[in-house]
């Protein structure tokens, strides 16, 4: 309890947790909430679609098993196969942006 000892923010919280920015620790955590990010916000979109798994990967040319990937946060995914899925799938347009 003592390395928590005057954290007052979540951004100490993470430098305690998971180092600080620009560490493979902490690169790694970034990585894995980006892709929860990604999962969760996939789901959301084929479930307001009122689609299936299969409907969508039909949809956005790819297998119903990898759209299950994604959505479980597992699995490495492509840029372009997530405008994919997204774009032609889901017919949402997807924007980046970078910090």
């Amino acid at each position: 309890m003592d390395k928590y000892k005057g954290v007052k923010t979540f951004d100490e919280l993470l430098e305690v947790e998971h180092g600080k920015i620009g560490t493979e620790s902490r690169n790694i955590y970034e990585e894995k909430a980006q892709m929860f990010i990604v999962s969760e916000m996939l789901k959301q979109a084929r479930k307001e679609s009122k689609m299936t798994q299969e409907e969508l990967a039909l949809k956005a040319g790819t297998k119903k098993s990898y759209i299950s990937k994604i959505e479980n946060g597992k699995g490495n995914i492509q840029l372009s196969t997530i405008i994919r899925i997204f774009e032609k799938g889901l017919n949402k347009r997807i924007g980046l942006t970078f910090l």
